[in-house]
């Protein structure tokens, strides 16, 4: 076979083979035409079969003496057919070597879905890029509401902005709830707002999870002042998160929280 610049180190011959299933027949059709008998190497039970004696051929027809039985074993070999091909050797072909654009994603092993959403990953897996931090909500309070003196109560946010995945009570117990299957870490944060004429104390504001504390913030000597916190939780799933508020005052004042917002959101892992 011919080349155009440098010829390949090594180059292989092999040859076509066709396998009949016999009958008790003389007439098979090959694979591929030849001139004659000559051009095939026949085989029946592994004995090889001489040409213009036990068979003759031309184009795709090939006749024999005798007829085989169905048990018989019959093959050939094209000697007409060879095909130089050139195969290289383990190891031998670089990257340079390799048309950019040649390797398809279906020769890929990678597991995983393979299309325009995902990458690959170092671990030869398909992965989403992104993603979105959800469960999410956003809630104001829509009036002010009443803080007795030296007294810890529950900001009832009733105006929802955004809930994406109705996880938010805005009616009945003011508090967001992690649904099923959504526990991961959550970043929450509040901002409240006091309006007194009074110089109170003390103003805090408290993350309640399930019912306990476990966060406050503190501003002191103060009045029309804001307080807000945040803080990032580990939440399992029917873990619920509220908003209280306190003062410290003379028994008896009280003073209206403006409430600003409450809102959180799950991080993206």
């Amino acid at each position: 076979m011919p080349f155009i610049g440098n010829q390949p180190a090594l180059s292989y011959t092999s040859f076509a083979k066709q396998d009949f299933t016999t009958s008790a027949t003389t007439s098979y059709t090959l694979d591929h035409p030849v001139t004659n008998a000559n051009e095939l190497a026949l085989f029946i039970n592994f004995v090889r079969q001489e040409p213009t004696t036990a068979y003759t051929a031309s184009g795709t027809s090939l006749t024999l003496t005798s007829a085989t039985s169905a048990s018989d074993d019959m093959y050939c070999v094209f000697l007409g057919k060879a095909v130089q091909t050139v195969n290289p050797p383990n190891g031998s072909v670089g990257a340079s070597q390799i048309a950019d654009g040649s390797i398809a994603l279906g020769k890929l092993s990678a597991t995983g879905t393979k299309d325009a959403t995902t990458f690959l990953r170092g671990d030869n897996t398909f992965a989403s890029a992104g993603g979105t931090n959800t469960p999410a909500f956003y809630v104001n309070k829509n009036d002010s509401q009443s803080l007795s003196a030296n007294t810890t109560t529950k900001i009832q946010f009733d105006d929802e902005v955004f809930d994406t995945a109705s996880a938010y009570d805005n009616s009945t117990n003011y508090r967001f709830t992690v649904p099923s299957g959504q526990a991961g870490k959550y970043f929450i944060h509040a901002c409240l707002r006091i309006d007194s004429a009074v110089d109170t104390d003390d103003f805090n504001i408290y993350i309640y999870k399930n019912g306990s504390e476990i966060g406050r913030k503190n501003i002191s000597h103060f009045n029309y002042e804001s307080n807000d916190i945040s803080q990032l939780l580990e939440l399992s799933e029917n873990d619920y998160i509220e908003i209280f508020a306190r003062m410290t005052a003379s028994v008896g004042t009280e003073a209206g929280a403006t409430v600003n917002f409450f809102y959180g959101y799950k991080i993206i892992e």
